[in-house]
């Protein structure tokens, strides 16, 4: 990994692409830290450790514990990217159009999913800070009023699509899937608030012959993200190859080669709808919270949509699950690969192309994610699990869903530069010239042979 970084510096195009990724992330952690004006910052500090401010803190890092522009982080976006994939499933037909156009269907999907995030936003901005606002001990909003609730949400809907557009930014001319970025380093920035939260709660004041118990669960949390993040890296890098022959060869290509499938399709974009999907309902349950905490409808929703609870943890595994086989066949379409292999002059070995191949490849994504659903669903599982059992902090609860985006986004990355590096040596080689960076290298360095024929000129 380290060598991939270090050679990626090396070339000025990739090197642009992590400045300016590293750019728009610092712009995104200064905005979390801009308190939305009329709010008690730090109303929220006694709850900053509860399911929903953790979940929201997960894609706002860290944004609403101190009530930024950013509070809602990305949250929306991805709610209502759910929505309209969802819509597409031959429930919207206008939607099902545009997702067979193409690059064209795809930027019209985009705007109406842009358009969902605004509504999402506002009404989640409001939700949320009426639902805090009615907790007596909080006082979040200093002047509590509509015009004031109505300003809050044009705010933090403000900010979610800022946050949003950011994303979009670093997808465009960054590295990586933008929103994943955003979330990934929401995450990796409240790693030291953790760690000194775990310090806080655990070491001080614990002395002498009491001090072996928490170092003993602190070697035993370093032992289990290690072997957690080994995993996942292993089932992230594990892939199927399914043989690929050609019927027409060309000349330099090979009569056979291989089709990669990964072993977990959808990667981490499971849990991270998933963790949306139930931050959203919680969202509008707490502008019910004064007046139907006592009905029976509220504390059934209450322990559905709560992550701490053994009912929320199994609903929250079940999304999961659903989720990774959704979203394996959006990211591997068996038709359009089927129509793909029958364009490039290949087939499968051993199956028929065209409806065949369809099938074939179909029932081989579900067999796929059903072990990725189930390792995902595993890693979700145990932290909250072991919440309960230990009586741990609810944030180490959601420490295997932290682990899981940080994991699978910087090995995602980490691929994409290699690719780029790969492709950028592909290319030079093809058009028979050398990279400008390494001709510039090789001019400056005192050991060069000045009577060296040029490839191109050869």
């Amino acid at each position: 990994m380290l060598s991939t970084l270090s050679g990626a510096f090396k070339v000025k195009e990739i090197r642009n692409k992590i400045l300016f990724t590293l750019f728009v992330l610092v712009i995104f952690r200064l905005g979390a830290y801009i308190t939305v004006p009329g709010i008690n910052a730090k109303a929220l500090q006694s709850v900053a450790s509860s399911g929903l401010v953790s979940i929201l803190n997960t894609f706002s890092g860290g944004g609403l514990t101190n009530y930024s522009v950013f509070a809602m982080g990305v949250s929306p976006y991805i709610t209502a990217q759910i929505i309209i994939q969802l819509l597409q499933m031959d429930i919207v037909p206008k939607y099902v159009e545009w997702g067979k156009q193409g690059e064209v269907g795809r930027r019209k999907l985009n705007q109406h999913t842009k358009y969902l995030t605004v509504i999402l936003a506002f009404f989640q901005s409001v939700g949320i800070t009426a639902g805090f606002n009615q907790l007596s001990s909080l006082n979040l909003v200093q002047h509590p009023s509509i015009s004031t609730y109505a300003t809050i949400g044009i705010i933090l809907t403000g900010g979610t699509m800022l946050t949003t557009w950011m994303g979009d930014m670093i997808t465009d001319r960054g590295l990586g899937n933008g929103i994943s970025m955003i979330i990934f380093a929401g995450i990796v920035a409240r790693i030291p608030v953790g760690l000194q939260h775990v310090w806080q709660t655990y070491f001080v004041g614990v002395s002498g012959s009491d001090l072996w118990q928490p170092i003993l669960f602190s070697i035993a949390l370093i032992i289990v993200v290690l072997v957690i993040v080994t995993f996942t890296t292993w089932v992230q890098q594990a892939e199927r190859r399914i043989p690929i022959q050609y019927t027409r060869r060309t000349a330099g290509s090979p009569d056979s080669s291989y089709l990669p499938l990964k072993v977990n399709v959808a990667g981490v974009i499971p849990v991270i709808f998933a963790s949306s999907f139930i931050a959203t309902p919680q969202t509008i349950l707490m502008a019910f919270t004064q007046n139907y905490s006592q009905s029976t409808w509220y504390q059934i929703l209450n322990n559905l949509f709560n992550m701490q609870t053994p009912t929320g943890a199994v609903f929250y595994t079940a999304l999961i699950v659903m989720f990774t086989f959704f979203y394996a066949f959006v990211q591997v379409n068996p038709e359009k690969l089927s129509e793909n292999l029958q364009k490039q002059g290949s087939y499968i070995l051993g199956v028929w192309p065209g409806h065949e191949t369809q099938t074939y490849v179909s029932n081989l994504l579900m067999r796929l994610s059903v072990v990725g659903s189930i390792f995902l669903g595993v890693i979700s599982l145990i932290p909250l699990i072991a919440q309960d059992i230990w009586n741990l902090d609810e944030s180490v609860g959601l420490g295997g869903t932290s682990l899981l985006i940080v994991v699978g986004v910087a090995i995602e990355t980490l691929r994409q530069i290699r690719g780029l590096m790969m492709k950028r040596e592909y290319v030079g080689f093809i058009s028979g010239s050398r990279p400008k960076d390494l001709d510039s290298q090789d001019s400056g360095s005192k050991g060069s042979n000045q009577n060296e024929p040029n490839p191109q000129k050869s």
